[in-house]
C-alpha cells in the first residue's frame, strides 16, 4: 500500500532517511537536521515536496521523497523523485513498482515530466528505472551548495 506521510510517520520517517543515507545506494550522508527540515516542509504545505509511505502488510517498508519545479525544456511540471527508499528485508516484493504505478494514476495533468538520478554504482535501482521506462539524460549535473 501507498499513502501519504502524515504527522504520526515522523519517527519512522526519520529513521528511513537515516538508513537510506547510510546505505549503498547513496555516496555521502547528511546532517539529521536536513531531514528535520524536509520533515517540517512535508507537513507545511505540498508546494515543493511530497512524502509517501510504502507499507507492506501494514508495516512501514519504505518511503519515497517527491520534489516539484518548473521546467520550460519539459514543458510543465516536473516532479523529481528525489529518493526511493525499501528497507532490504522488504525488496524484490514489487512495492517500487507499486509506487510509480500509484504515482502514474495520481500525478496532475501539469505534471509533464517524472525525473529521478540514481548513483552510477547502484546498478540494481538503474535496471529497475530502465524497467519501469525510465531513460538516461546525456546530461552533466551540477551543483553549487550555498
Amino acid at each position: 500500500m501507498v499513502r501519504k506521510i502524515t504527522e504520526e510517520d515522523r519517527e519512522v520517517y526519520l529513521q528511513m532517511t537515516r538508513e537510506f543515507y547510510a546505505s549503498d545506494a547513496v555516496d555521502h550522508n547528511l546532517p539529521h537536521s536536513y531531514f528535520e527540515k524536509t520533515f517540517r516542509e512535508l507537513m507545511r504545505s505540498e508546494e515543493y515536496a511530497e512524502a509517501f509511505l510504502l507499507e507492506d502488510g501494514g508495516v512501514a517498508a519504505g518511503y519515497a521523497l517527491l520534489a516539484k519545479t518548473f521546467s520550460q525544456e519539459a514543458g510543465g511540471m516536473v516532479v523529481w523523485a528525489e529518493e526511493l527508499y525499501v528497507r532490504p528485508e522488504y525488496r524484490g516484493r514489487g512495492l517500487c513498482h507499486e509506487f510509480y504505478s500509484f504515482l502514474r494514476e495520481h500525478l496532475p495533468e501539469s505534471v509533464k515530466r517524472l525525473r529521478l538520478e540514481a548513483e552510477n554504482t547502484n546498478r540494481r535501482a538503474i535496471s529497475l528505472y530502465r524497467r519501469l521506462g525510465f531513460r538516461d539524460l546525456p546530461y552533466c549535473q551540477m551543483i553549487q551548495d550555498f
